[in-house]
């Protein structure tokens, strides 16, 4: 059956129509924060900075499109429509009547839909990953650069000897069945057996350093408040460890038959604990050299002088002053991190085949750029690749900019 298309005019505008709810979000957040920028800190004086302000416009953009996915979409990711197999841009399904805006993939499923929620999947993983490393690494770089000795000797060694690691090479490893096999011989208190992998048992271990980290922020400040204290450390033990045995082993409570669900698939969970353990050692060799610099401030030392312990000192008085470079630095690894998920997605290492995350969509569309009539399988997803990392790379370079004018 022969398809009906939609002009190239017809195209664009119906694309953009689709990204009203994005467009009018865009609008209040950017307007609305030029009436406020002085209260938002760092982030505020990106209006400065044209480059940051063009790099925060495209991360919203592709933020909001990920909040509102279920309303700019035509179709379900998965859904397939068998006659809109490879077809091109514009194309209009002769049974539904949609227009498949930017055209069909091998298997009948639409491309601009499959682009849309493939910007929810990276913009959960990438962010979250990138958040576990900078507590990882921020909770074992402040103690190393404040402290010295053995202690920043035996950490910097760890942290030299994972990044001498090639990560492609760890993502091999990490997907081979033998090495993701559950093995059951480990008790939990002598009772529970719990499965365990390599994968897992990383997780397992570096998912502890939020819950470490948020405790030990809540008693250095809280210390004398004991109320304040037992609220904030309870609430902080109750969810993280929730959370932290959903993704480290897995466990799947219910209320009646409502699943409290917070466990990942195999994949996800592989992609996880390489990332973090990929990113911590750069993020604990900056906050180590920050710290270092830091702490011969005056302020650092009317904090000693006080009697101040010296956790309160890193978490308290060090931490805040490094926010601008950590921030920055933030920025770029989220890029980073977006481009080793596309780069994991595209060799089959990332996610599973179905999922519409960029880097599997690219992968999946690779093998039909020979013909320029199936090109937009793995340009569209490259694209919005490209857009989301050149954003993110802007807005460090916004922030950069404003920080060397103090």
């Amino acid at each position: 059956m022969e398809l009906e298309y939609l002009t190239t005019g017809g195209i664009i505008a119906e694309s953009l129509s689709r990204f009203i709810p994005v467009w009018i979000a865009l609008a209040v957040t950017l307007v609305g924060g030029w009436f406020v920028r002085d209260r938002l800190s760092t982030f505020g004086r990106l209006y400065g900075s044209p480059v940051g302000l063009a790099g925060i416009t495209l991360v919203l953009f592709w933020v909001f499109t990920a909040l509102f996915a279920d309303m700019i979409a035509v179709l379900e990711a998965r859904e397939v429509a068998f006659l809109m197999k490879k077809a091109q841009p514009g194309g209009i399904d002769p049974q539904s009547g949609i227009a498949f805006l930017w055209g069909g993939d091998n298997l009948g499923r639409d491309v601009f839909s499959r682009v849309v929620y493939g910007s929810r999947v990276v913009l959960i993983i990438a962010p979250a990953a990138t958040l576990i490393a900078y507590m990882v690494g921020i909770t074992l770089g402040l103690p190393a650069g404040y402290n010295g000795g053995w202690i920043d000797s035996v950490l910097s060694f760890v942290a030299n000897l994972v990044l001498a690691f090639p990560v492609i090479l760890l993502f091999y490893l990490l997907v081979t069945p033998e090495i993701r096999a559950l093995q059951y011989d480990t008790w939990l208190l002598g009772w529970m057996g719990v499965g365990w992998s390599i994968p897992r048992a990383m997780a397992a271990f570096f998912f502890l350093f939020p819950i470490l980290f948020l405790t030990i922020m809540w008693f250095t400040k809280y210390e004398k408040n004991r109320t304040r204290l037992l609220t904030y450390g309870g609430i902080t033990a109750l969810v993280g460890f929730w959370i932290y045995f959903g993704i480290a082993f897995g466990w799947e409570p219910k209320i009646g038959e409502i699943p409290l669900n917070l466990a990942l698939d195999p994949n996800e969970l592989n992609v996880f604990a390489a990332v973090v353990f990929a990113s911590s050692p750069g993020v604990f060799r900056i906050v180590r050299g920050l710290t270092m610099d830091i702490k011969t401030r005056d302020y650092v030392a009317a904090a000693q002088t006080r009697g101040e312990r010296p956790w309160y000192i890193m978490l308290w008085e060090i931490l805040p002053n490094a926010r601008g470079p950590l921030i920055v630095d933030a920025c770029l690894r989220i890029g980073y991190t977006t481009i080793l998920l596309g780069t994991l997605g595209f060799f089959g290492l990332g996610l599973e085949p179905e999922s519409p995350d960029w880097g599997s969509m690219i992968n999946h569309g690779r093998q039909f750029v020979r013909l320029a009539s199936t090109a937009h399988m793995a340009l569209f997803p490259a694209l919005a690749l490209m857009l989301l990392v050149l954003g993110l790379n802007l807005m460090a370079d916004g922030l950069r900019e404003e920080s060397l004018k103090d």
